[in-house]
């Protein structure tokens, strides 16, 4: 209940333009590649990061140190580094794991990119497997 009242309260405080507006409908519109290039022209461009806010709330308890962070936390982004020198068995994986089209599930793995996010320990270490499997290389965060 708290959390709904803090997601209204959030929805209120913000107000777009109808340029605005017509901006985010075209980003919703994107497939996970293309939104992927555009926060990374965004990052390279204006320094802007979609990741550094989620950082800054999700920070390690006054005295803790990274390993308990590691411990605590409960889902995870699985994050595609590099497809490595077996690109189709990638492909097969990312395919597999999101249910992309063959041109978007290329495009994430010629670029790499986050494959899925809030996915939970146990999911996301068998997720980076299979992608190891593949010969990817893959983060979780």
């Amino acid at each position: 209940m708290a959390e709904e009242a803090n997601a209204t309260e959030k929805k209120e405080e913000v107000k777009l333009s109808k340029s605005e507006q017509a901006v985010v409908d075209s980003i919703e519109k994107l497939t996970v590649v293309e939104a992927n290039n555009v926060a990374k022209y965004f990052e390279e461009k204006y320094g802007i990061s979609a990741a550094a806010p989620v950082a800054v709330a999700a920070g390690a308890p006054a005295g803790g140190d990274g390993e308990e962070e590691a411990e605590e936390k409960s889902s995870y982004n699985v994050v595609l580094k590099e497809a490595g020198g077996q690109k189709i068995a990638v492909i097969k994986v990312i395919r597999e794991l999101t249910g992309l089209g063959l041109g978007d599930a290329k495009g994430l793995a010629d670029n790499g990119g986050t494959v899925k996010e809030n996915v939970k320990k146990q999911e996301a270490e068998e997720m980076k497997k299979k992608f190891e499997d593949a010969g990817a290389t893959v983060e979780l965060q």
